[in-house]
This record gives structure tokens, C-alpha cells and sequence, in this order.
């Protein structure tokens, strides 16, 4: 079984050295998941470094460990970003959970004009939060260093971003090309746009494709937007390491 990965914020490491991690996170680890003296961890600082280390101490809100091992997360080529429509229930939360395990960069929680919720005022904060908590918990799971950006974005915002994007895919069963087909550039960003279980309206369509997005499908079947974002980063991460 491979080590278990707690966040934490370190600056400068040396093989030997000691790192600390104290509040919430230092409970969770020694109350939670029981980490003792002795056990290999793994500290991850959620922006791509990490250190693999032996426990020398664990109370209830400090849990240290020696330095054995410096890593990085492995550079890629591609950046991938995931305009998430907001779904009903837990679905949207699966979605961000399974895309941040698979290694989306950043997520954008979409207000769509057929998504069912509605994100106003202090509720907006706390879904958006809990996307966030998600996200995080994902990445510790996954034992992945980098923690996903999450952001709210309206359709406009969605637009804009389409234009600073290397390729930019919506994917819509009605779609003629398939993602499998998709020339992939041969780095740089590219955005994938998920819409909500009452699919994406004409408007936004259009308006996405005059923004220079591409309309695919990845099924001859019509996928939950909880599983169809994550099929689709399974696709273009082979797609990019052929």
C-alpha cells in the first residue's frame, strides 16, 4: 500500500530535515488515520512539491517527520481545465472528485442556463466551498501534489476563457467529430465544457463556437455530466502522452 499524503506548507527542505504539520490536518492524521512514530508519509504542498519522510512525532496537533525523500509532480505538457456545470445533488461533487484524481488543473464551477441549482449569495460560497473541500480531499486520496483550482464562472467567463485556450472541446451528443479524433496541440492549455443534466442550450452553443470551441462527443450514448468530464480527461490524457 502506498503511503498515506497529508497537506502541508513547507519552504525550504534538505534530506534530514524536519517538517511539521499542526492544526486540523495534524489531527486528522494522527486521530483520523491513526499515523504513528516510525510509519513513511507523504507532505504534499498542494502547488506540486512533496517530501516523503519518517515519523518521529504524532500528537494530537503536531505530526512531524524527517526528511528521507524530495519529489515534484512530473511536468506535463498540457494543462487541463473542466468548465463543470453545476448539477443536482452530489453529482457535481462525484465529478470534481473523480476529474481531480484523474489530474484536472482547475475547475470551473459553470452556472449554466439548464443547470437545475442555482448558486446565490451565501449558498454559492458554501457549494463553491465544498467543491474546494472536494478538491482537496481528492488530491489527498489520489496521492497527487497539486490541489485543482476551483472557481465560480458564469457563461461569459466560460467564453472568455475559451479564447485564451490552446483547444477548447464542448462535448454534446449531437457532435459529429469524436474526441478520440481530436488533434491535440502540442502543449498549452486546453478546456473541456461539461453542461448540466438538461444538456447545453443552442444559445450557448453558438456562442461557445463562435469563441473557437470545438463541439465533441465521447459516447454514442448520453453520459451524466457527473461521468462525462471524467471519460473525457481519461481520453485526452492518452490522446496527449501518444
Amino acid at each position: 500500500m502506498s503511503d498515506a499524503l497529508f497537506l502541508a506548507r513547507f519552504d525550504q527542505v534538505r534530506i534530514g530535515g524536519i517538517v511539521e504539520v499542526t492544526g486540523d490536518e495534524a489531527r486528522h492524521a494522527v486521530v483520523v488515520k491513526r499515523t504513528r512514530p516510525g510509519e513513511s508519509v507523504l507532505l504534499a504542498d498542494g502547488a506540486g512539491r512533496a517530501v516523503r519522510g519518517r515519523v518521529v512525532a504524532a500528537e494530537k496537533n503536531r505530526l512531524a517527520l524527517e526528511v528521507t525523500e524530495i519529489l515534484a509532480s512530473h511536468p506535463r505538457a498540457h494543462r487541463f481545465v473542466v468548465a463543470q456545470a453545476l448539477a443536482k445533488g452530489d453529482r457535481s461533487e462525484l465529478a470534481v472528485e473523480i476529474m481531480t484524481e484523474l489530474g484536472v488543473d482547475e475547475i470551473l464551477a459553470w452556472q449554466a442556463s439548464r443547470s437545475i441549482v442555482r448558486w446565490q449569495g451565501e449558498r454559492g460560497a458554501k457549494s463553491l466551498g465544498r467543491w474546494a473541500a472536494t478538491a482537496r480531499e481528492a488530491t489527498k486520496q489520489s496521492r497527487r501534489f497539486r490541489i485543482p483550482e476551483v472557481s465560480a464562472a458564469d457563461t461569459s467567463r466560460v467564453a472568455e476563457r475559451i479564447g485564451a485556450a490552446e483547444l477548447a472541446l464542448v462535448l454534446h451528443e449531437s457532435a459529429e467529430k469524436t474526441l478520440s479524433r481530436v488533434n491535440l496541440p502540442d502543449a498549452g492549455e486546453i478546456l473541456l465544457i461539461v453542461g448540466p443534466e438538461g444538456g447545453i442550450s443552442p444559445d450557448e452553443l453558438e456562442r461557445f463556437q463562435q469563441a473557437g470551441a470545438v463541439p465533441v462527443r465521447i459516447s454514442d450514448g448520453v453520459l451524466r455530466t457527473s461521468t462525462a468530464g471524467a471519460i473525457a480527461i481519461g481520453q485526452l490524457t492518452v490522446l496527449g502522452e501518444r
